[in-house]
């Protein structure tokens, strides 16, 4: 199988309901563009809306960094790219950018996502083929460069004070 390196969703506008009161997106809204690129990625690997149904697993979400760039207005159309970073039978690490469709950047996501057993739920290792499929994906994935943003912590950086302990 092949894949778009990075895998890049269609376009899409913003819902007016997610605007808040400054008159851009909601800060919670840039989560939900996000999760609809991975919604995009799951699709293409085989992990799609009837894996839950199907095959009673699912990947969930256990960790997300996100950096706010620029803000998006009310009649803004955006599209999610994704990048696998890395991965292994139980994991997937993604680095996702949120970009208006002019090209320029609003928001970046890294995530760490669990492939769940939902009869636990619980961890599991992904099945040979959904497996594969991440594989052939980050290949396709591994010529682009590491992202700036990704690995990043957040925290207040503190200057050392001369002569303190």
């Amino acid at each position: 199988m092949l894949f778009d390196a990075p895998v890049i969703a269609p376009a899409r506008g913003l819902d007016p309901a997610w605007l808040d009161y400054n008159g851009h997106l909601n800060m919670a809204y840039y989560n939900v563009l996000f999760d609809q690129g991975a919604d995009h990625v799951f699709a293409m690997i085989g992990s799609g809306p009837d894996y839950v149904a199907k095959r009673n697993m699912s990947f969930f979400n256990a960790e997300a960094h996100v950096c706010y760039v620029r803000e998006l207005k009310p009649d803004a159309m955006v599209r999610a790219s994704t990048q696998i970073l890395d991965f292994d039978a139980k994991r997937i690490q993604l680095f996702q950018e949120l970009r208006h469709v002019d090209g320029w950047l609003s928001a970046t996501c890294e995530s760490m996502l669990l492939h769940i057993d939902m009869s636990g739920p619980r961890a599991m290792d992904m099945p040979d083929d959904i497996f594969a499929n991440v594989t052939a994906m980050a290949e396709a994935h591994k010529s682009l460069p590491r992202p700036e943003q990704a690995g990043r912590s957040i925290g207040i950086p503190r200057r050392q004070v001369h002569g303190a302990s």
